[in-house]
Parts: structure tokens; C-alpha cells; sequence
């Protein structure tokens, strides 16, 4: 199992003629390594904002099967916040470096690599641990090569939700686009944006429950520019013939659930008799491309970095330099109210 290796002091490099690593361990200088790299860590798992600290991190061996990707940009997600408290159920062992996607440029391959080549733009598909970093070393199977004409912020974030929102789309029920519709909750988080737009291209229509709190309106009229045919606040539903609300819209035929509680009993009330309810995160998603489905879900990867190259595929994002991540974590915690999607840039 590979150790991380912490350097304290961004002076600390390797000489010319070897690279020393630990305990005066050296490499010959024959071997190919990685840059140094600056790194987001954590030693323990807790509150992000506690845990976390910017390191140097020593070079890495980039072995013949591997590609050294110079990281271009990484989103802060949820599943990321989730890791480094210790209750996300994929997790690696501490200390690690955060975050799970992102987007970089090949910067150096080993010998046995023929797809990949330096200049190309790379992602990990699936998601892999240790993107917050400026340099990052993993073997040739993890990185998916896209095409560079794909906006940085969506190419950075298109593989947990934007894949998720389509995943379950496609997975649980076979919509008809003459008639079917869904109904989700958390239809403000970047997956339920999706699911919106994504049903909308597929002439399925959407019912979206949102919580009710400052900025409700606003939020309404955003769902409803991106193609949702109803909006629904929480308290709105709390009444005893809840579908006779949903107008000239059919029964929802698949439900999505966010949030727990009264959110997905609502969801529930609203489904068809024979319900389909799916609980969205990033473990299914993880689960579905491991099972021999890698192929399936690159295919689908950049069917939707098509879409959002071509205007058809929208969510906010706010991009912030590397050096300023405590302030693009505190955001991302809540910590200022809502937010656009935080994106770390390199």
C-alpha cells in the first residue's frame, strides 16, 4: 500500500541526481517522478474546516503503467465534505488528500502508456481519491481522456452529478417521453438542475419540491428557466389530495430523494401506486461504474460535456484559486448562505 509522505516547507526538493523520500530513502535518478505537489490533507477525519492544511508533498515515482496528470481544477462536493468527516461509506485511509474529481492535463506517462500523451485533458472515471492537489500520480485505467473544446468548470464537475442525475434517469424505470414524468426533492442541488434539463431534452416532465425558506421565489424561477414544469414548496404540499395539484401532468412514474424525512414522504405521496423511489448519491454512482460498466459511463460522460459544450447542460459554478480554499470551503460548508458550486482552481 502507497504511504503519503508529508513535507512541511515548500523548500524541501530533491536534488539533481537522486530524490529522497522518508527516512533517507532514495530513488535512482533513472526513474521517472512527478513534480513536488501542493496538497490538500487530512490526518484525521473531523470538521473540514478543522482537519484540513495545505502540504508540500515530496515527488512520486510515475511507474511504467502510470500517468502524471498536472491538475487544472477540482470542485468542493459534498461527497468530498462527507469523506473528510468520516461518515461517506467510500473513503480512503487517513492521511489522504480530498477530493474525488476534477480535471487536469497529462503532464507525464510511463513506458507501457500508448493512450494517453502529455497535452491531453484527463478526469477520473470513476472517481478517484486525491484530486486537490497540483500534481497527481494514478495508473492509466483511472484517467478518461475528453475532448479540451468542454468549458474547465463543467469538464471538472461533470462526472459525480451531472452522470448521477442521468444514471438514475436511465436506470430504475423506462421513462416514455409521450407522457411520463418524475418528481424529485433537493431539485436546487446541481443533481436535481440536471435531472431537470436532462428529463426536458427527453420530453419527460419534472415535479420539484423545494424547502421553504429566504429565496424560495428566486429559486422557483430558476427551476422553472431551466425547463421544470412544476415547482412545489414544501408547505404547499401538506394537503390531503396532493396530486390533484399536479394540473393536466401525469402521476410521477420514479421519485428521487435527497433529503429524508417529510421531503421524501412527499415524494412518495406524489408517485404513481406502484412506486419507484431512488435515494440519489455518489455511492450508487461508484457502484454502477465499477461493475464493469467503466465503458458505459465514460460513453455517457461525454455525451453530457457535449451537452454542456453546446449551452444544454447549465449549473452555477464560482471558480477560486488554489491558495484561497479556506474561503472556497467555507462556502461550500454554508457557512455564507447558498452558493454557487465551489471550484478549486490550479
Amino acid at each position: 500500500m502507497s504511504q503519503l509522505i508529508l513535507l512541511e516547507s515548500a523548500d524541501k526538493r530533491p536534488d539533481q541526481g537522486v530524490v529522497e523520500i522518508g527516512f533517507g530513502h532514495k530513488l535512482n535518478k533513472t526513474m521517472l517522478m512527478s513534480p513536488p505537489s501542493k496538497a490538500i490533507v487530512y490526518e484525521q477525519h473531523g470538521s473540514p474546516d478543522s482537519v484540513t492544511r495545505l502540504v508540500n508533498l515530496p515527488p512520486v515515482e510515475v511507474k511504467e503503467n502510470d500517468v502524471c496528470v498536472k491538475m487544472i481544477a477540482a470542485p468542493i462536493n459534498p461527497s468530498d465534505i462527507n469523506g473528510i468527516e468520516g461518515v461517506y461509506p467510500v473513503r480512503p485511509p487517513v492521511p489522504a488528500v480530498g477530493g474525488y474529481e476534477g480535471v487536469g492535463e497529462v503532464y507525464s506517462v510511463g513506458s507501457n502508456v500508448n493512450a494517453l500523451s502529455p497535452g491531453d485533458w484527463v478526469i477520473p472515471s470513476p472517481p478517484s481519491s486525491g484530486m486537490w492537489q497540483t500534481f497527481v500520480v494514478k495508473e492509466e485505467s483511472v484517467w478518461h481522456k475528453i475532448d479540451k473544446s468542454c468549458p474547465m468548470e463543467y469538464a471538472a464537475t461533470i462526472t459525480i452529478n451531472p452522470l448521477t442525475a442521468l444514471r438514475m434517469l436511465e436506470d430504475f424505470v423506462a421513462l416514455d417521453s409521450a407522457g411520463d414524468s418524475v418528481v424529485q426533492n433537493g431539485a436546487t442541488s446541481i443533481v436535481g438542475q440536471c435531472v431537470i434539463q436532462l428529463a426536458k431534452l427527453r420530453g419527460i416532465s419534472t415535479i420539484n419540491i423545494i424547502r421553504d425558506r429566504a429565496g424560495s421565489d428566486e429559486a422557483r424561477e430558476s427551476l422553472k428557466a431551466l425547463g421544470a414544469d412544476q415547482v412545489f414548496l414544501e408547505s404547499q404540499l401538506n394537503v390531503k389530495n396532493v396530486k390533484s395539484l399536479l394540473g393536466g401532468l401525469p402521476e410521477p412514474a420514479l421519485g428521487f430523494n435527497c433529503v429524508g424525512g417529510n421531503a421524501a414522504s412527499l415524494v412518495l405521496k406524489l408517485l404513481r401506486c406502484a412506486p419507484n423511489i431512488s435515494v440519489f448519491v455518489h455511492f450508487h454512482l461508484t457502484s454502477r461504474c465499477a461493475e464493469g460498466k467503466v465503458k458505459e459511463c465514460r460513453e455517457m460522460i461525454d455525451y453530457l460535456l457535449g451537452l454542456a459544450r453546446d449551452g444544454k447542460l447549465k449549473y452555477e459554478t464560482e471558480l477560486v484559486p488554489f491558495d484561497e480554499f479556506p474561503v472556497a470551503l467555507n462556502k461550500a460548508l454554508g457557512k455564507a448562505g447558498r452558493q454557487p458550486k465551489q471550484v478549486i482552481t490550479f
